[in-house]
């Protein structure tokens, strides 16, 4: 009995799946893959016969039969080939085997350091690049579930909902993808943006996950999909994937049995349910409730106002710094609060010293009042400083993030002691930064009119006219000294095929060499690796301010990848002179 119990459920589970596939792809074409594999094979020699020293368990040969359909003909040891991404290899001078030759252990180290990093806009868009292109997953020191876990917490940092359900659509049989389903219904429920949350069951594919199995059957419901609700329910309970909570609530939703008031706050869903299926429901957040509580309450409009937030009551004040914090509350409604503590003259005074006497919340207040009385720049700076400090301590810093700049904003530059300077640059919006126009300066190359081409305003024989002429000009003048920035500009203009007369192929002398390790992993074929290599460079820095080695090998290697998007990207923020 044991045994067939067993085999029963097995039958179940796979009749689960293939319902899955059925209702998600019912109406899908055959061919997932957006990107055009016919180029990528194209760009491989015609017909890729992927290289045994490369993919030493893989003997595969790829052809094209029409524009639509490519035969895979594979001859497999131990495994499939396996593909993740969504970007043509060729569209920025990568290859499908990209990361085959690389070691997994190099790879993790340096995504586990830069994935969770604050870093700039250039960096993300290589890191992008890296992480995103199609291509064959490593498997030298690295299994498919690391790699691709770390495609996912990309995606999940970017919270490109598009993205993501462009990847789950054209990576249908990518492992784990419960994590991307999960995050994207989730994030979508607790903004009680439902309809917005079950979209992603459409197109999810086969789901083994219990939590989300119930989310799906949720969303049936919602849709006035009953049968398959109730055929989707009847075949999960008979392999015991169906807890007491969510079965009594898809009985109330069904219509079997009457409204409860069970609260569930394990997970959003449960939550959500509960709030479903009461019409007397209350909810009282705790300081240790999750963000999705917080962001549910807020957003179905059923957390307590700000105003009836009892500052005798030392909860009601944490839970409101709290969810100002999550950004629930606005930040004028808690500083307002704290407006309504009464303090004596005494402990205004001394109030840097007075507020380590009292509540933390009340301390709060406290410093905050004696910032609004002072007058002095250094005082308010001083208060300024300790109110933020205070609110950093108890990891509450988003509930005095864009107060702090508008208080900053209204204390000129020039008149900031040196002891604050750091306090104020780092608080101080600096996204309000001036468009800067460029000014064309044709007394030095990098400024000169042959900018135009890498803004796309020339076409290449014009340049190569331009650039001749001005070189002509250059050998006149005997004094002139070729910067790097000079010779960036000219090696890219060669690079696009722009061609130099023999007569100027002596002004200068370009000796840039990439270093060793950059060489072998260009002629390793590692170019995923040296993606993330250069996003670690790279980092946080902005593209203005890198010094001109790391430049030169950016413009280099996008010139080696024949990458002229990326290329003109770095030429044109760092060699014009902008006013």
């Amino acid at each position: 009995m044991k045994i067939l119990k067993q085999l029963s459920k097995i039958i179940l589970k796979i009749t689960l799946i293939l319902f899955f596939y059925n209702c998600a792809f019912a109406n899908e074409p055959i061919d997932i893959w957006k990107i055009e594999k016919k180029d990528i094979i194209n760009k491989e020699n015609s017909t890729s016969n992927i290289n045994e020293s490369n993919n030493p368990n893989i003997n595969t040969t790829l052809s094209v039969q029409s524009s639509s359909e490519i035969v895979i003909n594979k001859e497999i040891e131990s495994s499939t080939i396996k593909l993740a991404g969504l970007y043509d290899p060729a569209q920025n001078g990568l290859k499908i085997d990209m990361w085959s030759n690389s070691d997994g252990e190099l790879i993790k180290s340096i995504l586990n350091k830069n994935l969770n990093r604050n870093l700039s806009e250039f960096s993300k868009k290589i890191l992008d690049i890296a992480l995103l292109t199609n291509s064959y997953i490593p498997t030298n020191n690295i299994t498919e579930e690391e790699f691709i876990e770390f495609k996912f917490n990309h995606l999940i940092n970017k919270k490109d909902f598009e993205l993501i359900k462009e990847f789950l659509i054209n990576n249908s049989e990518v492992s784990n993808k419960n994590k991307l389903i999960k995050f994207y219904s989730e994030y979508f429920l607790s903004n009680s943006e439902v309809k917005k949350a079950c979209e992603i069951f459409n197109i999810s594919g086969a789901i083994t996950d219990k939590y989300l199995n119930n989310f799906k059957i949720y969303c049936l419901i919602l849709e006035d999909k009953k049968e398959q609700a109730q055929l989707l329910f009847d075949l999960s309970k008979e392999l015991d994937e169906i807890d007491n909570f969510f079965e009594n609530k898809f009985n109330i939703l069904m219509g079997y049995a009457s409204k409860d008031e069970i609260i569930s706050d394990e997970n959003i869903l449960y939550f959500h349910l509960s709030h479903k299926t009461n019409n007397d429901f209350n909810y009282e957040p705790k300081m240790d409730s999750p963000r999705y509580i917080w962001n549910y309450l807020s957003s179905s409009n059923i957390l307590k106002n700000s105003k009836s937030f009892d500052i005798e009551n030392p909860e009601d004040l944490r839970l409101l710094e709290r969810a100002t914090h999550e950004n629930v509350f606005d930040e004028r409604e808690l500083l307002d609060t704290y407006k309504k503590f009464q303090f004596n003259i005494t402990q205004l005074l001394n109030a840097k010293d007075a507020y380590k006497l009292l509540p933390d919340y009340e301390g709060r207040a406290l410093l905050y009042q004696r910032l609004l009385l002072s007058v002095d720049v250094e005082q308010r700076l001083s208060m300024a400083s300790e109110l933020y400090k205070s609110f950093q301590k108890k990891k509450l810093d988003n509930a005095f993030d864009n107060e702090i700049k508008v208080i900053l904003k209204k204390i000129k530059k020039d008149d900031v002691p040196s002891n604050f300077t750091t306090f104020y640059e780092n608080h101080t919006d600096n996204k309000l930064k001036k468009e800067r126009k460029i000014k064309f300066n044709n007394k030095k190359i990098h400024q000169s009119k042959l900018l135009n081409y890498f803004l796309n305003k020339t076409s290449l024989p014009k340049a190569e006219k331009e650039t001749n002429d001005i070189l002509k000009k250059i050998k006149r003048n005997k004094k002139y000294v070729f910067s790097t920035k000079d010779m960036l500009l000219i090696e890219s203009l060669k690079s696009d095929g722009v061609k130099i007369d023999k007569k100027y192929s002596n002004l200068y002398e370009y000796n840039y060499q990439f270093s060793s390790d950059i060489k072998q992993l260009l002629s390793n074929g590692e170019l995923g690796l040296l993606l993330i290599k250069i996003v670690d460079i790279v980092g946080e820095s902005n593209l203005e301010d890198l010094d001109i080695n790391t430049v030169n090998l950016l413009v280099s290697t996008m010139n080696e990848l024949k990458n002229v998007d990326l290329r003109n990207e770095i030429l044109i923020e760092v060699l014009p002179l902008k006013v």
